[in-house]
């Protein structure tokens, strides 16, 4: 309850301005260069992109990184997560759906790192340089563990939109890399010992959202990690596909919570309103710590 109480004082200072993230470290993903195969953007629009990004939008990404919020001292408990942002795989929703997540886990004793992939989309198959740069930033987590007070075996993945596609990607694909080791990071596992995909796109096949049904790439197992979904009723058919998740999560005795709600449509991340949806987070809260991942580090 102490931690829930400190969320939600800590929700409405999310929102004045006055928590930053420019003295958190950032690391290249990346420091030798992007795997091989990696598709550029072409000079003129890349400076484009670039020029109308803000901290609320980021059009374009080159050089992923993460920036990490490691959890206060004091409340510490072992536990990270690797926050994805949405934005079609076209740009990043870098506040709302990032740093204000980032910040927010912080209050639960939650180290976060916030995954700035790259955008916008390279490809057909439009979440492969995503899917490396996720699979990389969850590897350097692991490798950062005792660095950052971290317990490698309490490592998730929460995502938004298309952060959410991503987030099921890596508890999905995590089985084959997407790009070959470059050095001693890529000998560590980057299987998600949690995912939490939030108002989750691209889930159908083709990356459809208009069906009723799950694309090929979601091949869920008994491996697949303990999951947590929340997502509304009128967002399109996410809420069905979400519901077809959980079930291929229930058939496949994988640990599971879905949360659908019955309006507040897409792209809320944690800001507050009078809809019932605007409090997912505190149910997440409340999940992970049922499921042991909050509890003190030994």
């Amino acid at each position: 309850m102490k931690n829930l109480l400190l969320s939600a004082v800590f929700t409405s200072l999310l929102f004045t301005g006055t928590l930053r993230a420019d003295d958190k470290p950032v690391i290249n993903l990346w420091p030798k260069g992007l795997p091989a195969g990696a598709q550029p953007i072409p000079a003129e629009r890349a400076k484009k992109l670039t020029a109308e990004s803000n901290l609320a939008r980021i059009r374009y990404v080159e050089t992923p990184s993460i920036t990490v919020f490691k959890a206060p001292a004091k409340i510490a408990n072992g536990a990270a997560v690797v926050v994805c942002p949405g934005g079609g795989y076209n740009i990043l929703a870098w506040d709302h759906e990032g740093l204000q997540l980032a910040e927010w886990f912080n209050t639960l004793g939650v180290t976060a790192v916030v995954l700035k992939y790259r955008v916008p989309r390279r490809r057909p198959e439009i979440h492969i340089e995503p899917l490396q740069d996720a699979q990389r930033a969850i590897r350097l987590v692991r490798l950062h563990a005792k660095e950052w007070s971290v317990d490698p075996n309490r490592v998730g993945v929460l995502g938004f939109s298309a952060g959410g596609h991503l987030t099921v990607m890596t508890g999905t694909q995590w089985k084959t890399s997407s790009y070959p080791p470059i050095d001693e990071t890529d000998d560590l596992s980057c299987r998600p010992d949690f995912i939490c995909p939030i108002y989750c796109a691209y889930l159908g096949p083709d990356y459809k959202d208009n069906k009723p049904e799950l694309g090929p790439l979601v091949r869920i197992t008994n491996d697949t990690p303990p999951t947590f979904s929340a997502v509304t009723a009128d967002d399109t058919m996410r809420g069905a596909q979400a519901a077809l998740l959980f079930v291929e999560l229930k058939k496949n005795k994988v640990p599971a919570e879905l949360h659908i709600y019955t309006n507040g449509g897409h792209g809320y991340g944690i800001r507050p309103s009078d809809k019932p949806v605007s409090t997912w987070h505190h149910r997440l809260a409340a999940w992970l710590k049922a499921q042991g991942i909050l509890a003190p580090k030994s």
